[in-house]
């Protein structure tokens, strides 16, 4: 849960250092205030010399105007810091949805991404309190040490030990404060979900006489709630305590000092001084830090909890930074299965396969056999209910995303600039694009749109050009694996052979699921599904063992080049393997 925070903190350290720097400037008030104050009376006013007292007074203006301009550089970097730490949530959220939408089958829950986006700009927003509070607290309180034991280091006798014991006190009910403010906050959501809901139903509610059982479900979750917030006010009343020790005894003692500091050479300006630091700078900072703490950093702690949800049963509650690079393209399927379904009929089952790095395999068989399904577990939106997939030796579901690429059947071209879309998974200079639009054959639409730097929308492109964008943008990733799931069916036969051939030239392991016989003659070897077994093997080999394969190139056209008839079942059996 903390990973996020580290990473969005450990991301650019020259804004922690800038952090650093402009935090000093800020706090120059809380280093000087007690001292100006202390010298304009003792060594102006009361001395009888004014113009030295203005002076002093002047200082400490000038320091409360260069730490407003400070102010203005701290909150733009921790900006910095935050808003990439937002990016980073939004995308696990985007990708848990998308990969939980594929495990069950069905849509993606727009309202649980709704809500997720909630909590991660309330994340975003509980991390820049925090981070305010805590770094202007530690700033803050060696500012005043500094100033104090400079002023007269004797008040830090009667300021010291009070305020580290408020702080200590404070740290030491922290555990406690954070549980019970979540639960408060969880009882809280909880009763708003509830109100919320029976609002929405008050004409089923009334239909069916249910107003005293709703009533008393309602009654239920407030009493939780009052309970919680009984519970949390407890614990608060040490944060109060704390507050009280760490910022108003301090005043207390340095008052009841008083005659104490006289005879040790205090003057009634350093008196004034060492008061100052305590009500201006000290006890402010404690009070923002158990302000910041008690409630933004459980804040936090609660909206990470929430998004860092676990993106599949398999998957343990990964985090996004746990992804692994792999070491090359190769791929191994062992004793993998798949249903959707606890209850339904496997669509893989006991699956076993063997890919080099850099080979090209065609995947042929009838509609609804599991080629897809097999794409899908190769590219990690699909988690196998047993078996064990990996691609470069790293877990399929821990693979870096940069390091494959799948292509389906219905291409997504988003609104930008045709450059944005083709270099969206890569940093490729103006000569790689060129190659890979020559080589994929894009070129016609690079001129028909009038360059590059054109926007273009998913509805100004034809199926066929969406597709093309799509192929070169894959052809840009350095991704080592490549999937294409009938992703040259909008294509035509010249077309098709055109991308294929080049991407079989671009030297990364291709899968390439068959619209089309001609891509099973392309590739170096043949995976078969029949449904009752799955071969793998050349061309020639696949015509004399298979006799779905066969089958399917009797019914090839070579004039249309396509196929004009392929069997179909129902209901795929399972799939057992047998390799060459």
């Amino acid at each position: 849960m903390n990973r996020p925070v580290r990473r969005a903190l450990r991301r650019d350290p020259r804004l922690l250092a800038g952090l650093g720097l402009w935090s000093v400037v800020e706090t120059a008030p809380a280093l000087v205030v007690g001292l100006a104050v202390a010298r304009a009376i003792d060594d102006g006013f009361a001395a009888g010399r004014p113009g030295t007292g203005f002076a002093w007074l002047a200082l400490l203006g000038g320091a409360w105007l260069v730490a407003a301009a400070a102010t203005r550089q701290v909150i733009l970097t921790i900006a910095a810091i935050v808003e990439p730490f937002r990016e980073d949530l939004l995308g696990h959220v985007v990708g848990s949805a998308l990969d939980r939408s594929a495990r069950l089958g069905r849509g993606v829950d727009g309202s649980a991404v709704a809500r997720s986006n909630l909590q991660a700009e309330m994340a975003r927003d509980a991390l820049a309190s925090v981070i305010t509070v805590v770094r202007s607290f530690a700033f803050t309180a060696v500012s005043v040490v500094l100033g104090m034991a400079t002023l007269m280091p004797q008040v830090l006798v009667l300021v010291l030990p009070p305020f580290v014991t408020g702080l200590g006190l404070f740290l030491l009910s922290l555990p406690a404060l954070a549980g019970r403010q979540r639960e408060f906050l969880l009882a809280d959501e909880r009763t708003t979900e509830s109100v919320a809901a029976a609002v929405g139903a008050l004409r089923d509610i009334t239909a069916c006489g249910a107003e005293d059982r709703m009533a008393a479900a309602l009654g239920h979750r407030v009493a939780e709630q009052a309970e919680t917030g009984l519970s949390l006010a407890r614990v608060t009343a040490v944060r109060s305590l704390s507050l009280a020790v760490g910022g108003r005894l301090p005043v207390l003692l340095v008052l009841a000092g008083t005659p104490w500091l006289l005879t040790e050479g205090a003057g009634a300006g350093t008196i004034l001084g060492a008061l100052a630091y305590v009500t201006q700078s000290l006890a402010p900072a404690l009070g923002n830090l158990v302000q910041g703490l008690g409630v933004s950093g459980v804040r936090l702690r609660v909206s990470l909890e929430r998004i860092a949800g676990p993106r599949g049963p398999d998957d343990g509650n990964r985090p996004v930074a746990d992804l692994l690079p792999g070491r090359d393209g190769r791929v191994e399927l062992r004793g993998v299965t798949f249903a959707y379904g606890p209850h339904a009929e496997p669509v893989i089952d006991g699956l076993a396969l063997s890919i080099p790095d850099g080979d090209h395999i065609a995947v042929v068989g009838p509609s609804g056999i599991g080629k897809s399904t097999l794409a899908a577990l190769l590219a990690g939106l699909l988690t196998p209910g047993a078996g064990r997939i990996t691609v470069g030796g790293v877990p399929a579901h821990r693979l870096d995303r940069a390091e494959r690429v799948l292509i389906p059947q219905e291409s997504y071209v988003f609104r930008g600039s045709l450059m944005e879309n083709l270099t969206y998974l890569a940093r490729a200079s103006d000569a790689d694009v060129d190659a890979a639009v020559a080589a994929v054959g894009l070129s016609g639409l690079v001129d028909r749109v009038g360059g590059y730097s054109a926007e273009i929308r998913s509805g100004m492109l034809s199926p066929s050009e969406r597709q093309l964008v799509a192929l070169c943008r894959a052809y840009l990733a350095p991704a080592r694996l490549l999937v294409l799931d009938e992703a040259t069916c909008h294509l035509d036969p010249v077309a098709e052979a055109r991308a294929e051939e080049a991407f079989a030239r671009r030297g990364a392991t291709l899968l390439v699921i068959a619209h089309r016989l001609t891509s099973a003659l392309r590739a170096r070897r043949v995976l078969v599904m029949d449904g009752t077994r799955v071969m793998l093997g050349r061309h020639e080999e696949m015509l004399a063992r298979s006799p779905l394969y066969a089958d399917l190139a009797g019914h090839w056209d070579p004039a249309g080049a396509r196929v004009r008839a392929v069997r179909t079942e129902p209901h795929p059996p399972r799939v057992q393997v047998r390799e060459r």
